[in-house]
């Protein structure tokens, strides 16, 4: 079923992918692209469970949109052991026009896909989605 108002379709592995790392954590995080010639959403990467954040934002390129889904762990004041389901729409300032408009116009119906993000999160630039940001939305 693709997306009126952009006409992107979400491929089944995004869902699968996304349903295995939110149920079994058998990811840190995932990187989804536009592949624009076949109108749908794809997974570009999976993160190790034991990869870093550092290794998350690396994947993301720096002049490119992507979505991206990072399964975020930490531990409240109160000591105890959390993890939030982060969502990251990347849209760096220089990536093309035309790409930032069919990510943004594609972005709700993609997230609707993914059933269970806790926190979503739009970035333009690495600053907007330091590690410190991310705790700061997670809490």
């Amino acid at each position: 079923m693709a997306n009126a108002a952009s006409g992107m379709a979400v491929h089944d592995d995004c869902k699968l992918k996304f349903l295995e790392l939110k149920a079994k954590r058998t990811y840190r995080f995932i990187v989804f692209k536009i592949e624009e010639k076949q109108k749908q959403v794809v997974v570009e990467k999976l993160g190790e469970p034991t990869d870093s954040y550092e290794a998350f934002t690396a994947s993301l390129p720096a002049d490119e949109c992507r979505y991206a889904v990072y399964d975020f762990d930490f531990v409240t004041d109160e000591n105890c052991q959390k993890s939030r389901i982060i969502f990251i729409a990347w849209s760096p300032d220089t990536s093309k026009v035309r790409s930032k408009m069919i990510y943004a116009s594609s972005k709700d119906r993609f997230k609707r896909e993914l059933d269970g993000i806790q926190v979503e999160l739009q970035a333009t630039d690495p600053t907007e989605m330091g590690l410190d940001v991310i705790k700061s939305h997670a809490m």
